[in-house]
């Protein structure tokens, strides 16, 4: 919902060695260009179709978890690093993952909350999974 989440993002991928995967969207280099205070350019990949690229990823072997309430969600504390690459997916702060791109998951990611509120702020929640995957919480 607010651009400067992508350099957020950007911010924490290169904390814990990742590459951030944008879609081809005209307003994306100034969000990330906005929140992102490295003072060099990041990983960012461009990828024309997210739900292709999703499934070329998968293809090639990559595992692909949403963070996403759902019934089968893996906790956040009960995720653990495999082997290999992973890709996580982030939905939209008030309409989460789209349909179509739940169906490319393998798994989804839940993050628990004690409060009120039914979800984090985007680069809030990418953070926190990005950081378990790395091993580093």
């Amino acid at each position: 919902m607010h651009g400067a989440n992508l350099g957020t993002l950007l911010r924490t991928c290169d904390a814990v060695g990742a590459c951030l995967a944008v879609p081809p969207f005209r307003w994306v280099d100034d969000a990330v260009a906005r929140g992102n205070t490295l003072r060099r350019p990041g990983c960012v990949h461009r990828v024309g179709s997210p739900l292709r690229w999703l499934a070329a990823e998968r293809a090639a072997g990559s595992r692909i978890l949403g963070v996403e309430l759902a019934d089968e969600a893996i906790r956040l504390g009960d995720l653990t690093a495999a082997g290999g690459r992973t890709i996580v997916v982030l939905g939209h702060e008030a309409s989460g993952i789209p349909p179509e791109a739940l169906d490319a998951l393998d798994a989804a990611v839940e993050i628990p909350m004690v409060g009120g509120g039914l979800s984090l702020n985007v680069a809030v929640a990418g953070s926190l999974v990005l950081y378990k995957l790395a091993g580093l919480l």
